[in-house]
C-alpha cells in the first residue's frame, strides 16, 4: 500500500514514512491509494473476530511494510490498557445501540487511536535509531490521550497546545497533572482553532519541523484515522451477526472531521454493509451547513457544553474533499490555498448531491444536548456525556430516514469527563472511574503562551530533543 498526498506535491510513500511524515510536506494530508474494498468472503471470514484480531487483519491491508508479527504485538499492547477485552463494546440501552469508546486510561475515544500510535511511533524510532519532538493541538481529550499513550518514553518529548479555558477541568487536569519530564503542556490565550493553526503553520515551516524531528498526533496522522475505522467494522458486523442487521448507520459527534472520516474509509472498506453515516455537530456547525447548504464557511467559534466539538476549521475535511473532487489533487491544492483568502468554500449542485449521499446531518444546541442526557437517563438509566448526547439527538432527529435498520451512536468520552453537563440534566454526580479520582490534589505543570506561532516556535526549540 503506498500514500499520496491530497495536494498530490510528493512521491508515493509508504505507510512507515506517512506515519513518521505526519502532515504531507506540500501542505496536504496523506491517503491510502487506493482506497480498499475487500469482498464478501473476506468479511464472512472477519465475522466473529474479536477485537485485536479484526484489528489485525484491517491493519495489515494498510499497513503491509510492517511485519505481522510486530504490528500484532503493537495491537496487543495498546489494547491491554483498556478496562474491557472488547476495547469497544456495543451496548443496547433499550432505546438506542451505544458503541463505548471510551475504555482506554484517559476514557475518551482518542485512547483507541492514541494507545497504538504511541507505541508505533516507539517501534519505528528505535528500528531508525532516532528521536522525535511531538507537537499537537487538542480541543479537550486528544491530548490527554497523546500523553498517556508517550508519557515516560526516552525518544519522545511531546508539547500540546490546548485553548486555556475551554476545555473541561476534568480534560485540563488530565494532560497538566502528568508528571513526566518528557511532557509539556502549553495552556494558548485563544481557541482550538488558534491552537490548530498554530500546529499546522509550524509543520509547514519544513526548515523547522526538520530541524526538530516534529512528529504529529492529531489526526492529520493517517495512523490516528486508520486505528478509529476498526471500531466501525467491528461493531457493524457484530449487529450483523447478533441482531440480524442488513446494514448499519452511525451517528457520528463531529468536530474535526476525523472521526466520521474513519467512517467513510470502512464504509469503503466493507461496502454495502455500512449505511449512511450521520454527521452531528453543536452549535459549531459549519459542517452540517456544507451538508445541509453547499458551503463550507468559516465562523465565529462558540463555546459549549461538548467543547471537543467546539471547531470551525476541521482540519480532516481536506481528505473528503479529494474524494468530492474525483481525487483532483490541483482543484483540492487550489481550494485550500483559496479557504485560506476568503474562509469559504462553495460546491455545485452535483456536489452537494454526492455530499448528501455520503452524509446525513443534524445541528444540536445546548438545551437539546441537556434535554437528550436527562431523557435518556429518564427512560433507561444511561449516562450519556455531552458530545455523546449530540451523537444520539441527531439520530432521533433523522430517524424517519433510517430505513429500519440499526443506528449505532458513537459514545465518545465517559460521562464523568463532564461533570457540569451531566448534573444539570440528571441532577446526579456522575460517578468518576477510580483512575480519575484525586486529580485536583496532584501537582499541575503548564506554561501560558499567547497565540503567536514565533514563540510557541521558540519554546518548542528550548525544549525539544536535540
Amino acid at each position: 500500500m503506498e500514500y499520496i498526498s491530497t495536494r498530490g506535491q510528493i512521491a508515493p510513500i509508504s505507510f512507515k514514512d506517512a506515519v513518521m511524515m505526519g502532515l504531507a510536506e506540500d501542505g496536504g494530508l496523506l491517503l491510502p491509494n487506493p482506497l480498499p474494498s475487500v469482498d464478501a468472503a473476506t468479511l464472512d471470514s472477519w465475522r466473529g473476530l474479536d477485537y485485536q484480531s479484526l484489528c489485525l487483519e484491517i491493519m495489515t491491508i494498510f499497513a503491509n511494510d510492517l511485519p505481522g508479527q510486530v504490528l500484532n504485538e503493537l495491537i496487543s499492547k495498546a489494547y491491554s490498557s483498556f478496562d474491557t477485552k472488547e476495547v469497544t463494546p456495543l451496548v443496547f440501552t433499550g432505546q438506542h445501540y451505544i458503541l463505548e469508546l471510551f475504555h482506554g486510561p484517559t476514557f475518551a475515544f482518542k485512547d483507541i487511536a492514541l494507545q497504538f500510535l504511541g507505541n508505533l511511533f516507539s517501534y519505528l524510532l528505535e528500528e531508525r535509531g532516532q528521536s522525535m519532538n511531538i507537537l499537537g493541538a487538542t480541543s479537550g481529550d486528544t491530548g490527554s490521550a497523546a500523553i498517556y499513550g508517550v508519557k515516560g518514553k526516552e525518544n519522545i518529548n511531546i508539547f500540546i497546545l490546548h485553548p486555556r479555558g475551554r476545555v473541561s477541568q476534568v480534560q485540563a487536569l488530565q494532560m497538566t497533572t502528568v508528571p513526566d519530564l518528557n511532557v509539556f503542556n502549553i495552556a494558548v490565550e485563544g481557541t482550538f482553532d488558534d491552537c490548530q493553526a498554530i500546529v499546522k503553520e509550524i509543520f509547514n515551516d519544513l526548515e523547522f519541523k526538520t530541524a526538530f524531528r516534529l512528529g504529529s498526533i492529531n489526526s492529520i496522522n493517517w495512523a490516528r484515522v486508520l486505528a478509529q475505522v476498526v471500531y466501525y467494522v467491528y461493531a457493524t458486523l457484530n449487529l450483523q451477526l447478533n441482531a440480524g442487521a442488513e446494514h448499519v448507520h452511525f451517528s457520528v459527534p463531529t468536530g474535526n472531521f476525523g472521526d466520521i472520516f474513519a467512517g467513510y474509509v470502512a464504509k469503503q472498506l466493507i461496502r454495502p454493509a455500512i449505511g449512511r453515516l450521520i454527521l452531528a455537530t453543536n452549535e459549531n456547525n459549519i459542517l452540517t451547513r456544507f451538508v445541509l447548504e453547499g458551503r463550507y464557511a468559516k465562523s465565529k467559534v462558540v463555546s459549549t457544553i461538548s467543547p471537543s466539538m467546539d471547531i470551525q476549521v476541521a482540519s480532516n475535511f481536506e481528505r473528503y474533499l479529494y474524494y468530492l473532487y474525483d481525487r483532483d489533487a490541483e482543484r483540492v491544492r487550489r481550494t485550500m490555498a483559496q479557504f485560506q483568502k476568503t474562509g469559504e468554500i462553495v460546491f455545485s449542485r452535483q456536489e452537494r448531491q454526492q455530499v448528501r449521499k455520503d452524509f446525513a446531518s443534524a445541528s444540536i444546541d445546548q438545551d437539546q444536548t441537556i434535554n437528550t442526557i436527562r431523557e435518556c437517563y429518564k427512560s433507561t438509566g444511561y449516562v450519556l456525556d455531552p458530545h455523546s448526547a449530540v451523537g444520539v439527538a441527531a439520530a432521533e432527529k433523522l430517524s424517519a430516514s433510517m430505513d429500519g435498520q440499526p443506528v449505532v451512536c458513537l459514545a465518545t468520552a465517559h460521562p464523568a469527563k463532564f461533570p457540569d453537563a451531566v448534573r444539570k440534566a440528571t441532577g446526579r454526580e456522575p460517578e468518576r472511574p477510580v483512575a480519575m479520582r484525586g486529580l485536583e490534589n496532584l501537582p499541575s505543570r503548564c506554561r501560558i503562551l499567547p497565540a503567536d506561532v514565533e514563540i510557541i516556535k521558540k519554546y518548542v526549540s528550548e525544549n525539544a530533543l536535540k
